[in-house]
């Protein structure tokens, strides 16, 4: 089939990439100039599993007020004029009874381990390089409260096959020797050995590399304008190049992975999507004193960033990401949100990285109220979804793209996950190599 991939960010260029294993004609469109050139950027860099506990969740409602109006909050709404994002705010609200957040957690989790092994897998097929480590993912704690509602998650997370395992103050300071500076502070950690972390605006570039050398043609600088229906099926794209030049660009099946922007192509079907751009920020330091500077990826849940460690011949760098604000399609970047980041990481390691240097960067990651990401059919028999992967989008990547290659195939994907559109259980779960 000819297949329109609409999106190269992560999961329009693993979509692609799969696509093309199983044979399909591929053309992927984006607006930007290169590959994961949005989203993809600048993110955390985290292949995280045991990431999998949604920002709803029983405790969340409270912390939201308590952080109503706080420049530097994990995570602010400001609140606008604007009806999705009331309804969006409702629906996050059903998502946080205990019931609903076990649910989600579960999602997560069962697509997470299924995704880290796709990647494991493409890495050994394709000798990927993308300042990748494999030394896990700490997460630390420096409160008691804060520590003891993570042992929940956690145990369930071990039930579903992810090894997030309960550890020490002194275990997390032997498994990292930086947070020796705030072992006094340190209220206990959990540790997954088997997750990773790497440059995922890399990867995707390099991924996207070997799809074009494979045959999936790449329509850059071209913006995607309109999807459009013939006889209850998607008949073509309308999209505009670089200089304006209206094109209709047809094909037999269509993918829409165009993170935030989805639900807005997608209305004018008919199609309403529960996704809402949640502005996030990073931080990018080189590398100042190595013997300060963390090698494990870390997560900091209290205050909601993840550490990532990039080590390349263009040097050694600190990439620090998270907070997430509710603020509609707003890209400005608020020096408030950047420098409390900074602060933070100078309290937690200083003198590790050349604040100097700093580099910051913000994208819109397009969050669903559950955290769940919408994968699989439409009521259109010719268009699929891969969206919705908020916070996750690295973790999900490869499995979505796997996923989603399937099931346009007309093949039952692998894992059991609530694919859209598809009864439950989809497919048997894979057990991690």
């Amino acid at each position: 089939m000819r297949v329109i991939v609409l999106g190269a960010g992560l999961l329009g260029v693993t979509s692609a990439y799969y696509l093309q294993q199983l044979g399909h004609e591929v053309t992927v469109i984006d607006r930007q100039a290169t590959p994961a050139a949005e989203t993809s950027f600048a993110n955390g860099g985290q292949i995280s599993v045991s990431h999998a506990e949604p920002w709803a969740n029983p405790s969340a409602p409270l912390k939201v007020l308590q952080w109503l109006g706080k420049e530097d909050a994990p995570l602010l709404f400001r609140i606008r004029a604007d009806m999705r994002q009331w309804l969006w705010g409702l629906q996050f609200l059903r998502e946080c009874t205990p019931a609903r957040t076990r649910h989600n957690i579960e999602q997560i989790v069962r697509l997470g381990t299924y995704s880290r092994e796709m990647l494991q897998q493409l890495r050994r097929d394709t000798g990927l390089d993308y300042d990748q480590r494999t030394q896990g993912i700490l997460h630390f704690y420096t409160t008691q409260k804060e520590f003891d509602s993570a042992l929940e998650p956690a145990e369930q997370m071990r039930a579903l096959g992810c090894e997030r395992q309960v550890i020490s103050a002194d275990e997390a300071v032997k498994i990292e020797p930086a947070l020796a500076h705030i072992r006094p502070k340190l209220a206990g950690a959990t540790y997954t050995a088997e997750d990773e972390s790497g440059d995922a605006n890399l990867f995707a570039r390099e991924l996207a590399k070997r799809a074009a050398a494979a045959g999936v043609k790449f329509l850059m600088s071209h913006t995607v304008t309109a999807l459009r229906e013939a006889g209850g099926s998607i008949d073509h794209v309308e999209a505009t190049d670089s200089e304006g030049r209206f094109q209709r660009i047809r094909g037999d099946a269509f993918v829409l992975a165009m993170g935030s922007l989805s639900p807005i192509v997608a209305a004018p079907l008919g199609i309403r999507l529960p996704i809402y751009p949640a502005k996030g920020y990073s931080v990018t330091l080189p590398v100042k004193d190595a013997s300060k500077a963390h090698q494990v990826s870390l997560t900091d849940d209290e205050y909601k960033l993840v550490f990532s460690r990039y080590t390349s011949a263009s040097g050694d760098r600190l990439r620090i990401a998270g907070t997430a604000e509710l603020n509609g399609y707003d890209r400005d970047l608020n020096r408030v949100r950047c420098e409390a980041i900074v602060r933070r990481v100078e309290e937690l390691f200083p003198g590790a990285g050349d604040t100097t240097q700093a580099q910051f960067w913000t994208g819109l990651r397009p969050a669903t109220p559950s955290n769940v990401p919408l994968i699989g059919k439409t009521k259109l028999p010719n268009l699929f979804l891969n969206t919705g992967h908020g916070t996750l989008g690295w973790t999900h990547a490869c499995g979505s793209g796997r996923s989603i290659a399937r099931i346009v195939s007309g093949l039952a994907p692998e894992v059991d996950f609530a694919f859209t559109g598809m009864p439950a259980p989809a497919a048997r779960v894979l057990q991690p190599a």
